[in-house]
């Protein structure tokens, strides 16, 4: 499962304070996300993929320090990540497709899915625990309903109603915050 945005900022800052613990979680919790981060923007091998992951995991730990504990920490991840893949590409005398360019440069919508996620995050915290796990795992992992009952131990009709009752309360939550 991956680590939420206040989770991975949690980590980030019991670094920063000297937990050194919290510092190693960090930097595994990372490598998928940089693993994800690199594949969806980079035509190559894996071998190039876990270099830059490497890169980045290094360069977390060494620019720890210019993390502003007052913001948010996926961005400033991802920004250290566009610039290594830059170095990347430069080291390599490697040219980008104009088209690509933007996205490596801006990582197009991050900041919006970034934003997204925890707003979801956020919504999905206040709904009862079973209501919530099975709204995230069948509308945003993609299980089925029978897929998620099995892993949590419930019926697919359990399932269905957490689902129904969990929706129904975030579109009043909503459409409450709305008016």
């Amino acid at each position: 499962m991956q680590a939420s945005e206040d989770e991975l900022r949690a980590m980030m800052i019991g670094g920063l304070n000297g937990h050194a613990p919290s510092h190693a979680a960090l930097l595994r919790a990372l490598v998928p996300l940089l693993r994800a981060f690199y594949r969806r923007r980079m035509q190559g091998g894996e071998d190039d993929i876990e270099d830059l992951v490497q890169e980045t995991l290094i360069a977390v730990h060494t620019r720890r320090a210019t993390y502003d504990r007052d913001r948010l920490f996926t961005p400033w991840l991802f920004a250290v990540a566009r610039y290594k893949m830059i170095d990347h590409f430069r080291l390599r005398r490697r040219n980008c497709p104009i088209e690509g360019l933007e996205e490596i440069l801006v990582a197009e919508g991050f900041e919006d899915a970034s934003n997204a996620r925890m707003d979801l995050d956020r919504l999905l915290a206040d709904l009862p625990p079973k209501q919530a796990e099975s709204i995230r795992a069948t509308r945003i992992d993609g299980l089925s309903i029978t897929e998620t009952a099995d892993r949590a131990g419930l019926g697919a009709s359990d399932v269905k109603v957490s689902v129904h009752r969990g929706l129904k309360a975030l579109a009043a939550r909503i459409a409450g915050e709305r008016r």
